[in-house]
């Protein structure tokens, strides 16, 4: 997605140990229009598929996921990281790595989200590890429906996180933009 790949080569920092800050595409503050984009390239690349429910993790995917969401109509549930007080009931609950706080996140979905048979296309904003992608797997798994593909907004291949989720789970996984390298300041991205 080249508007992405721009952004992300103007406003995109290294900050080292493969973090990657875009706080003002994804993870701070939202641009609408690149968000709606990204919906529409995601429902483009996933819309053949049998998709019922769109799932993510709290918070930053929950923008490309609600797009996604709007663009092929259908609901989409986030993973908490806490449970509040109106979550009653059985959850399914995973625990992943988290890449910039440090420490393990809890992952939540109440079971009356996710269901038996359903078929579950997963967005998120990061694909790096795959751990956090393999616990929202783990997740669905555990409802016993079925993921039919992966979304992420930014890719970082050098984590080797594709080929965890490849392994694992043989479904198709999409990168609206693909970060080959992030050594020094520089960041290379696939396409520019």
């Amino acid at each position: 997605m080249k508007v992405l790949i721009d952004r992300i080569k103007s406003e995109g920092q290294n900050l080292g140990g493969g973090i990657l800050k875009v706080d003002s595409i994804v993870n701070h503050q939202l641009d609408p229009p690149l968000m709606a984009g990204m919906g529409a390239a995601f429902a483009a690349r996933f819309g053949d598929l049998p998709i019922d429910r769109i799932l993510t993790a709290e918070i930053s995917g929950i923008a490309p996921a609600l797009m996604t969401g709007i663009e092929l109509n259908v609901p989409v549930v986030y993973a908490r990281k806490r449970k509040p007080i109106t979550m009653s009931g059985p959850v399914f609950l995973e625990t992943a790595p988290s890449h910039t706080k440090g420490g393990e996140t809890l992952l939540l979905v109440s079971a009356e989200f996710l269901h038996e048979g359903e078929n579950v296309l997963i967005i998120d904003d990061f694909l790096a590890t795959g751990k956090t992608l393999l616990a929202l797997a783990r997740i669905v798994t555990s409802a016993k429906a079925n993921l039919v593909g992966v979304g992420v907004v930014v890719e970082k291949t050098f984590e080797d996180g594709r080929e965890r989720v490849q392994e694992k789970y043989n479904v198709p996984i999409h990168a609206l933009a693909t970060i080959t390298s992030m050594e020094g300041d520089k960041i290379t991205i696939v396409g520019e």
